[in-house]
């Protein structure tokens, strides 16, 4: 997977944020050995934390409290920042993050067609791609995160 429009030299902040299955995971791991930048993946921190506040039968995923989640993400960038330590952060609710502790926000597209195959390999149920794709579909990630302030890169993967 090629990472085009990508700056030579990433800032320190970095997050990675899309639709399930667009390839945030792939670039972001990509980004952080290329970059030297120290990976965080999201779901990590959720399980670390206890943020799950149950479970979506209908959905069949985890229920997080996203402010929970942009507290405790916050808190760890500030401590990079004090450290000198550069972040990746990689997550489908990364966007979350105030976008004044992020340097660069790179929200992954695709194809619907590839979206549609990559969640049926993962094993998503039909409900749940529907609602991936229609997501990918209208922007929603990428739209939240231009909403909220981001300095936005696409990326297409």
């Amino acid at each position: 997977m090629r990472t085009p429009d990508i700056p030579k030299r990433l800032p320190d902040i970095v997050i990675v944020t899309g639709t399930p299955g667009t390839g945030k995971t792939t670039i972001a791991k990509k980004l952080a050995r290329k970059h030297n930048l120290d990976y965080i993946d999201v779901n990590d921190i959720v399980k670390e934390h206890k943020l799950s506040e149950g479970y979506d039968r209908k959905r069949k995923t985890r229920i997080v409290d996203e402010k929970k989640l942009a507290k405790i993400l916050e808190s760890i960038i500030k401590q990079a920042r004090k450290e000198r330590r550069r972040l990746i952060i990689d997550s489908h609710m990364s966007h979350c993050i105030d976008p004044k502790l992020v340097d660069l926000c790179i929200v992954t597209r695709t194809s619907l067609r590839k979206l549609a195959n990559r969640l049926k390999r993962k094993g998503y149920h039909k409900a749940k791609i529907e609602e991936n794709l229609e997501c990918e579909i209208m922007d929603i990630i990428l739209e939240e995160a231009k909403h909220a302030g981001h300095k936005v890169k696409v990326v297409e993967t």
